[in-house]
């Protein structure tokens, strides 16, 4: 069995894999002054709550965007699960090209994503991430990165919002009945759900555009991708499992004997 760790500005998201098979997932906040000893407790407790022992784990991996865990997370796999993990970066193996101005700068969250989407649904693919930030990923028909866009998280934008006015209520982010909101709350939830909405669709367009490829489709993932899908039609697949899916196919492509 193998333990996959994505790593996010705000949830560290995990999931096991027997061979192929999806066995368990299971999210915690991300804290940057937690200690290995600390994130190993917690690992090993909900582990032992969902009945797997550590023992059955003999292999992980790693895709962090935040630096300061990436040493805390290693010795954490080494110290409680006796394995050391392989890390999403320079040196791995992904089989992707990516055709940017500095591979350096693609964050290791886009790159499993990329290729977790090549390799479950071909290509040419938009892959959009509704993380902390908003990612879109575009891959040609030859299976490689070309770029994409960064636009601001749901989550973050409405945080913005409220912290940088003195009397609007933090809310549910939901989707609401109409778009002309009748009070405070269905004013910010109409402005945060249909706003992103047509980003979304809007920068999906002009991406397909610029493409110029035929058969485009649009793989969505992260924590708002099912209800920003449901309200717009340019989203061809929901896969909450993308990246962590991908973190499978990367280790095992790079624990392969030549």
């Amino acid at each position: 069995m193998i333990i996959c760790l994505d790593v996010g500005n705000t949830n560290i998201k995990y999931a096991l894999f027997e061979g192929d098979d999806f066995v368990l997932s299971f999210r915690v906040a991300t804290e940057h002054k937690k200690t290995s000893d600390e994130y190993g407790g917690q690992l090993i407790s909900i582990l032992k709550n969902n009945g797997v022992s550590p023992r059955d784990i003999n292999g992980g991996i790693i895709s962090s965007v935040v630096p300061p865990l990436d040493y805390t997370l290693e010795r954490m796999c080494l110290t409680y699960l006796k394995i050391k993990p392989l890390v999403v970066g320079a040196g791995l193996r992904t089989g992707m090209n990516l055709k940017v101005d500095n591979a350096k700068e693609v964050g290791a969250d886009r790159v499993v994503n990329n290729v977790a989407a090549v390799n479950k649904y071909g290509a040419p693919l938009i892959v959009i991430d509704f993380g902390t930030a908003t990612t879109f990923n575009v891959i040609d028909e030859k299976c490689q990165f070309r770029g994409g866009v960064i636009a601001p998280g749901i989550k973050g934008s409405l945080d913005s919002l409220v912290n940088g006015t003195a009397k609007l209520p933090r809310v549910e982010i939901e989707r609401p009945d109409k778009v002309i909101g009748t009070n405070t709350v269905t004013n910010m939830q109409s402005g945060i759900f249909y706003g992103f909405a047509g980003l979304v669709e809007y920068i999906v367009k002009k991406i397909k555009r610029e493409m110029k490829a035929e058969g485009v489709r649009t793989i969505a993932t992260g924590g708002f991708s099912e209800i920003i899908a449901r309200e717009i039609s340019c989203i061809d697949h929901v896969d909450k499992l993308l990246t962590l899916e991908g973190l499978k196919y990367l280790y095992y492509l790079n624990s392969t004997e030549e």
